[in-house]
């Protein structure tokens, strides 16, 4: 099965702890900090290999990480940077967020390196928390965690012109004859199981890149089938050349697969349907009584909405030349822009989580707790008995929201809080 399609987990490094040591050498009694600060996390990036054209890689292998960062050390040395993860895609490939579903980047134009997960910060050792009145900080940050995110990795092909069309309605031969492209054929339903890419070279020197979308069938859109799986690579696309089995030879009426594909496209993308649109009557090679009758009849149908209809027998060639100068005219006329999915999600702003705290009521003491490690790591360095520092300590209480959680659990003025060993009277 062509791999269009993965899902892992992507964790970047974590910040190397800053270094909590003190200057000694000979002679000297009482140096001062010198701790040094702990190195960056490595990064997740992507990065897009053109030699790749799935995603094959991915499925066997679900969770990439990359090296946490190196704690800081004495005599102010500085941890070594965590080494990145580097994960090779094929150009098309769209990142996305597993949970939303929102896109995160898209691996296709000039977009051929992105960094996806940014590691943690290293911590600053404690040479950087001495002050005037604490000459011996004895404590260092601690750095900061890497982030870890399910993503959805989808491969939509990159391609100037796709196919459609039911199966054995004669777009692999088609592809075959147009392109150099060799797709499997035979004379059952899901022959083609990957979007089979060629390159049209026309005598004008205005190639362009096709490509055959198989399994579509009504429902596929809805998960029916194996169509809603190749669905996606239709989207980059600029021109769609639908093509009918215009000879009934299965019994099938064209002018209703006509409509039951087209409905299948808007259900997906409706946008899908303002792409220009040439509709290939193939397989007349096999109207045996020469009768022209079910070439007007789709004419009759589709030419007044706007859409050519254009009889070939792909496997005579017999008006596949005129048909590929059409779709050439009609890419000419087309947007030029590639389409590129823009970003719906930036992982590095999502809240996170690793320095909770919580607020709480205690009767028994009458007073209101507050608790988390970030608060516990502050206390531990700020003096907070200097003027200076008490206020530093109540800048980080509000921005961190602490002040508005004590508000909402009720808090007035004149009520103790108690943060590990400090008391304090609240007023607003």
């Amino acid at each position: 099965m062509f791999a269009d399609h993965a899902k892992i987990i992507i964790k970047s490094g974590k910040g190397g702890d800053g270094h909590v040591s003190f200057h000694r050498e000979k002679y000297v009694a009482n140096g001062g900090p010198d701790g040094g600060d702990g190195g960056k996390g490595g990064d997740v990036v992507f990065v897009v290999d053109q030699g790749l054209n799935t995603l094959t890689d991915f499925r066997h292998r679900r969770k990439f990480a990359a090296a946490n960062g190196e704690n800081g050390g004495k005599s102010n040395c500085s941890g070594k940077k965590g080494e990145d993860v580097i994960l090779k895609v094929p150009a098309g490939t769209v990142i996305k967020d597993a949970e939303s579903n929102k896109v995160i980047a898209d691996m296709s134009g000039e977009n051929t390196r992105q960094i996806i997960l940014k590691g943690g910060r290293g911590g600053q050792g404690n040479q950087h928390y001495a002050t005037a009145t604490m000459q011996v900080p004895k404590y260092a940050q601690p750095g900061k965690p890497g982030i870890e995110l399910e993503v959805v990795l989808e491969l939509k092909v990159i391609a100037d012109v796709g196919l459609v069309g039911f199966p054995n309605v004669g777009k692999s031969t088609f592809l075959s004859r147009v392109t150099n492209a060799q797709p499997k054929i035979a004379n059952y339903h899901f022959t083609t199981l990957n979007p089979n890419l060629g390159v049209v070279d026309l005598e004008s020197g205005n190639g362009f890149v096709i490509a055959d979308i198989p399994g579509l069938i009504e429902g596929a859109s809805e998960g029916i089938g194996l169509g809603i799986q190749f669905l996606r690579h239709i989207e980059r696309t600029r021109v769609i050349v639908h093509i009918v089995d215009a000879a009934s030879t299965e019994g099938r009426d064209p002018i209703a697969d006509i409509y039951a594909i087209n409905r299948e496209l808007e259900t997906y993308d409706p946008g899908l349907m303002d792409k220009p649109t040439v509709i290939a009557a193939n397989k007349i090679d096999a109207i045996y009584d020469g009768s022209n009758d079910a070439i007007d009849a789709i004419k009759a149908e589709f030419e007044p909405k706007g859409i050519r209809v254009m009889p070939i027998s792909a496997v005579s060639g017999k008006g596949v030349r005129e048909l590929l100068y059409h779709v050439q005219e009609l890419l000419a006329e087309a947007e030029q822009i590639p389409v590129v999915f823009e970003q719906e999600y930036d992982p590095q702003m999502q809240v996170f989580k690793e320095d909770p705290f919580t607020v709480r009521y205690d009767e028994e003491n009458d007073y209101y707790v507050v608790e988390g490690p970030k608060i516990e790591k502050m206390l531990g360095y700020t003096n907070i008995d200097s003027e200076k520092g008490f206020v530093f300590f109540q800048k980080f209480l509000k921005e961190q929201g602490v002040l508005e959680e004590l508000e909402k659990a009720g808090i007035v003025d004149g009520d103790t809080v108690h943060m590990y060993g400090h008391e304090f009277d609240y007023y607003k």
